[in-house]
């Protein structure tokens, strides 16, 4: 395989493969100069061989010197720059001395040297500026740095300062700086650094394109069509952009169905609705008189929330807004939606009374509703009904309607005003998701113009003050709580009253093979993880003198990190054998925890015979129908055991529960807005959680609590926890914000209960910006307002645009779906080499995404024959997961009918969809700016994102298990941080494929370069290839938005332009290369090709004989300057390779079995390099 350089293709000889490099701007007038000399000889023959390179950061800095700090000016950086550094994006070369730039290989096996200093914004401390041991020195020059308005950091390369980083850094952050050493560089700055700098990477690679002469032309020639019919033909689109998108969205997600109007006349409508409220208050009458009612009404009573039901009313009577704190166990959730239902009945204004209670998860909106519908004894769907993703029953009759919070966020979307509504409800406030802090800065903007509808927050546990206070001072009701008593015992007390003895190695949980990275997490090492080192002081001061000194030696020993599998188990087995009848709920973290915990206790003899225990789970991402299990109660004899996560804290009620586990741990993400890298990692929960959990054990009768942590531990607690809006990454929230025309987005959050970090929302907004959902004035564009209509990701719903628009839907429908729900790959602990055979069969093409598409497409033929069950069984698929894939697809397509850009007919909208280079382009295009190169090594690769610089892929993507991908780029959807950064999922993706469905693409500093993401991604290429990708993607962006406006337009008319694409995508080889610490590309003459020269070859005559080493000197010296010099590098494969130098300049040639012979090579290179034609002459 050829190592990487910029070479033109048609124009080498045969055996003349090498590195050619660009020059820089001090070699401009040295190539000039080569130009003339080789000009008079017989042996060069060019149409041009003048040059002008574009002068990058020619300013003068003679004023300057080695031995002083180099200033540079003050500039508005781009926001991508900014919010990382704080730094502008100018480069300036110190003109007193020559930038002896080193251009190595992306495929070389040795390190780099340092290249000249590119710097932005900032101090550059150049060598010998300071002396590392004199700190007085460094004191001043930071306090000069701290006294400087105009400058943000100051960067050192020297290798004394970074030897003796830490003793600076300290003194930095004495003075209130911030510091970091990078790979060869030291930074010191007034705002906090993040742990990658691309713009200080000399080893960030910079990509040649390189493509076949045949491809271009055949590209060309339909692009030339297009632009010729284009040309000739005025497209006047009729506008038939469907604005009843909006209307149709209301009636999908309508809360309720408002009752026709029978006539014009408003009295009349008022005599039926009154006519409906008699009606309504007669059947809750009945209903009550009756003997199930008064048995019901006398269970109700018992309630404490029952005896404050006339406070309660009274309240949301004379106020606008009310909080209501109640206990576990009070009733509030189900009785406080019924008191102001059956009082607006009582008080005939029933059929005009529409009550929204929001919860925060599915299954309780569920079995919420089902309960308050037995209790006033009705079905559910009459007056009581609920809505989720997905699923709902509601009907006209409907005045009370649980749902998710996102459901009436959506209804926000079309009805700003809520009309119709009188009553909000927002219950489990604490949680405080991001979804419920946003619908309360929108619900307080609200109120004030809708002065009759009410809203009452309610919550278990609650910082009602907090609360209150933002309402400006909302009055607090308290409702006591009544739980059976709970006796609570922490790990202390377990480990003495059982004798169960903690080791090292008992404490170790089994994940299975694939997964054993958690596994060696878990081994004690030097750096202690944050789980650990959060109760580090809480253990050191605990006093554990009053237990016996086997508890003490456990305690001594017990490991923060591990779950605890064994200790469970143990619990599990006591209580099964020793312990009173009752149902017992274990709380864990995540599903990774609960699968491995029930594969465990599968195999356990007593615990996995089902004659005896029922082990049942539940998990958010599991089918409602799945989640409602556990609440049914088992045989006679037979002990339930339900592994949950923390969506069984609050809400529900399994009525059977007498014994809790608590791990004391729940999967929390977070979000590191200065690295801009999510993380979802097991974390300590709150007091209040904790409370919550226990509670759950005496909900209907007396019931134990086993707090697998020591008190101490509990102690040492949080109250609350952190607010989601400030743990998480805001895209979704911020296009939210800009639906529903709320202003400008920092402003609005500023509103927020606790506003989030200003770096995340500036984040959240550039990435808006990039993906083209906002305008650079913050404003939706066509496509922002399409993805507020889906309810996905961002990136997720561009995916879907774009699969719709370009007719290959059906798969991308399968990718977004599945990129929604769990993945659906299973690996048994005892069969993982069988499910990643299996798992094997659906790729084959670098691409997890594609082989979800294979997965689900197999299992829907699967289907046809009735033999689903028995498709996931042989290959290691989760029946749940395909199912909801396919609900999802559904309500995708149902979405994107509303919008119009697709027509419901499945043949138009699938034309393409057999096209996997198509497919695999508008993945990339929805995932953009998830990208990362692939950097091929002897053995392996490297990986390197924009914000973190090395990641991994992760164990479970099909791309983990090559040695090699034959593309320079892989796009991913998620990236998830433990000790270091994986990518979940990736698919590769070509140069063509990232020029034409990534994000904009600028011009260069020179004729041939192309710039993405602000300069992180660079492409060099010839000027003529550069011309033809700038027109092919500017009229594949205009066809977008055009088919944007006007969805109804039928996209086979530019069937010329789409085949150029197509061609492109599909036959782009991925010939070209990564080079490294590239910064000019060799210029050209735009206005005409140059006819093809003779190039000088390794063994052909050329100027100053027939000996390559000759001939480069020879031209050389005869330019005016030095004689080249030789550097030799023995391989390990003992051979050589030499690097020629002249002019600061070095360029490499191939590895060589004697030094002569390599000398040779590199010379023959250079001059092959600065003989080389401007433009590929047409076939």
């Amino acid at each position: 395989m050829e190592p990487p350089g910029i070479y033109v293709e048609s124009q080498v000889p045969q055996g003349a493969t090498g590195r050619r490099l660009p020059h820089s701007a001090p070699f401009t007038s040295l190539h000039t100069a080569v130009s003339r000399s080789l000009a008079s000889t017989p042996y060069f023959h060019s149409s041009s061989n003048a040059f002008s390179p574009p002068p990058i950061g020619s300013k003068s800095r003679e004023n300057h010197s080695d031995s002083t700090a180099v200033l540079n000016p003050r500039n508005r950086p781009p926001l991508h720059q900014q919010k990382r550094n704080g730094v502008a994006d100018n480069i300036h070369f110190n003109s007193n001395k020559k930038p002896a730039l080193k251009f190595v290989s992306a495929y070389d096996d040795r390190v780099s040297e340092e290249g000249s200093d590119l710097e932005t914004n900032s101090t550059v401390v150049q060598p010998g500026a300071f002396l590392s041991d004199d700190n007085e020195e460094w004191k001043r020059k930071l306090t000069m740095l701290l006294h400087d308005k105009e400058q943000q950091e100051l960067i050192s390369r020297e290798k004394k300062d970074r030897r003796d980083f830490e003793q600076i850094a300290a003194l930095a952050s004495k003075m209130g700086l911030h510091s970091h050493s990078y790979a060869k560089v030291v930074v010191f700055s007034k705002v906090p650094l993040p742990n990658y700098r691309f713009d200080l990477d000399d080893k960030r690679p910079q990509r040649e394109v390189n493509l076949p002469l045949g491809l271009l032309q055949r590209v060309d020639a339909y692009l030339g069509d297009y632009l010729y019919q284009r040309s000739r033909t005025n497209n006047n689109f009729p506008d038939t952009f469907s604005r009843s998108s909006s209307s149709s969205l209301s009636t999908d997600d309508g809360l309720f169905e408002q009752p026709e109007p029978l006539a014009s006349s408003n009295s009349v409508m008022e005599k039926i609705l009154l006519r409906r409220s008699m009606q309504m208050c007669d059947q809750q009458q009945a209903w009550q008189e009756s003997p199930e009612g008064c048995k019901m009404l006398e269970f109700r009573k018992t309630l404490p929330a029952y005896k404050e039901k006339d406070a309660i009313l009274a309240a949301i009577s004379q106020n606008q807004i009310v909080i209501i704190s109640g206990a576990t166990g009070c009733g509030k959730t189900t009785q406080v939606p019924q008191f102001i239902l059956e009082s607006e009945i009582e008080s005939a204004r029933g059929a005009v009374c529409n009550i929204i209670c929001t919860q925060p998860r599915r299954i309780s909106a569920i079995s919420v509703s089902e309960r308050i519908a037995s209790e006033r004894g009705e079905k559910l769907g009459e007056c009581v009904g609920y809505k989720v993703r997905f699923e709902g029953v509601k009907g006209r009759d409907t005045h009370l309607l649980f749902c998710t919070t996102g459901i009436l966020l959506r209804r926000l979307l079309v009805d700003r005003n809520l009309k119709g509504i009188t009553h909000v409800i927002v219950d489990e406030i604490h949680e405080r998701g991001m979804n419920e802090d946003f619908l309360l800065i929108v619900l307080k903007d609200l109120l004030p113009h809708r002065p009759e509808l009410k809203l009452i927050l309610m919550s278990a546990t609650l910082d009602a003050e907090l609360f209150s206070s933002y309402f400006d001072g909302a009055p607090i009701l308290h409702i006591p709580g009544f739980t059976y008593p709970v006796q609570t015992r922490f790990l202390e007390n377990i480990l003495e009253m059982t004798g169960y003895r903690l080791t090292q190695c008992n404490q170790i949980d089994d994940y299975g093979q694939e997964k054993m990275w958690r596994i060696g997490k878990q081994a004690p090492r030097k750096r202690k993880s944050q789980i650990a080192s959060s109760v580090e002081d809480a253990l050191r001061t605990a006093d554990f003198k009053d237990y016996s000194s086997q508890t003490q030696e456990s305690l001594s020993c017990w490991n923060p990190d591990s779950i605890g599998f064994n200790l469970v188990e143990y619990l599990l087995c006591n209580i099964c054998e020793n312990e009173r009848p009752g149902a017992v709920l274990v709380f864990m973290t995540g599903w990774d925890d609960i699968s491995s915990l029930k594969d465990k206790l599968q195999a356990h003899p007593f615990l996995g015979d089902p004659s005896r225990v029922l082990l049942l789970t539940c998990h958010g991402s599991m089918a409602s129908s799945e989640q409602r299990l556990i609440f049914d109660e088992p045989e006679d004899g037979v002990r339930k055991i339900v592994l949950a996560t923390n969506i069984a804290e609050t809400s529900i009620t399994i009525n059977d529960i007498v014994f809790v586990l608590d791990c004391g741990k729940a999967k929390e993400s977070s979000y590191d807005a200065l690295n801009n890298t999510p993380c979802l990692l097991p974390s300590w929960i709150s007091k209040v959680s904790a409370q919550q959990r226990r509670g759950r054990a005496g909900r209907v009768q007396p019931g134990e609590c086993y707090h697998l942590y020591p008190r101490c531990v509990y102690d040492a607690f949080a109250e609350y926890q952190l607010p989601e809006i400030l743990r998480t990454p805001l895209q979704s929230l911020c296009l939210q914000i800009k639906s529903l025309k709320l202003g400008s987005i920092s402003d609005f959050l500023s509103r927020a209960l606790q506003s989030p970090e200003l770096l995340a929302v500036q984040n959240a907004i550039e990435y808006l910006k990039i993906i083209g959902a906002l305008d650079q004035n913050e404003n939706l564009t066509v496509l922002g307002r399409y993805l507020t209509m889906l309810p996905v990701e961002p990136k997720l719903g561009k995916m879907l645009v774009l699969g719709a628009i370009l007719n290959c839907l059906d798969p991308v429908l399968t990718v977004v779906a599945s990129l929604s729900v769990r993945d659906p790959f299973l690996m048994p602990l005892d069969k993982k080499d069988l499910a990643e055979a299996a798992k094997s069969q659906f790729s084959g093409d670098y691409s997890d995404h594609l082989a979800l598409v294979r997965a689900y497409e197999g299992w829907r033929d699967a289907e046809r024959d009735l033999s689903g069950y028995e498709y996931c069984w042989k290959n290691f698929l989760s029946v749940q997961s395909m199912k909801a894939i396919d609900s999802l697809r559904k309500e995708f397509f149902s979405l994107l009918m509303d919008t119009g850009l697709v027509d419901g007919n499945p043949t138009t909208c699938n034309a393409w969809s057999h096209d996997e280079h198509l497919v695999r382009a508008v993945i990339c295009g929805g995932l953009y700016p998830g990208i990362c190169s692939i950097v091929h090594n002897e053995k392996s690769f490297s990986l390197k994102t924009m914000e973190d610089g090395q990641v991994l892929l992760h164990s479970n993507s099909v791309n983990a298990r090559e040695s090699k991908i034959p593309y320079p780029w892989l796009v991913f959807n998620e990236k998830i941080k433990v000790n270091t950064v994986f990518l979940r999922d990736s698919t590769a993706v070509s140069d063509s494929v990232l020029l034409l469905f990534g994000g904009s693409i600028s011009k260069g500093d020179a004729d041939g370069h192309l710039k993405m993401l602000g300069g992180y991604l660079e492409f060099y290429m010839q000027p003529y290839v550069e011309e033809m990708y700038q027109s092919l993607r500017r009229q594949l962006d205009e066809l977008i938005q055009t088919k944007l406006l006007y969805p109804r337009m039928d996209i086979h008319m530019h069937h010329e332009l789409l085949s150029a694409v197509r061609l492109l995508v599909s036959e782009d080889k991925c010939d070209g290369r990564f080079v490294f610490s590239c910064q000019f590309f060799k210029p050209s003459i735009p206005s005409a090709f140059a006819t093809q020269p003779t190039l000088i070859s390794r063994s052909d005559s050329g100027p100053g004989g027939d000996n390559s080493k000759s001939q480069l000197q020879t031209l050389v010296t005869r330019a005016g300057y030095a004689a080249p010099s030789y550097k030799t590098k023995q391989l390990k494969n003992n051979q050589f390779r030499a690097t020629v130098e002249f002019n600061g300049m070095q360029i490499m040639g191939q590895p060589c079995n004697n030094k002569k012979s390599a000398e040779k090579d590199a010379a023959a290179e250079a001059l092959q390099w600065l003989t080389g034609p401007t433009h590929l002459p047409p076939s």
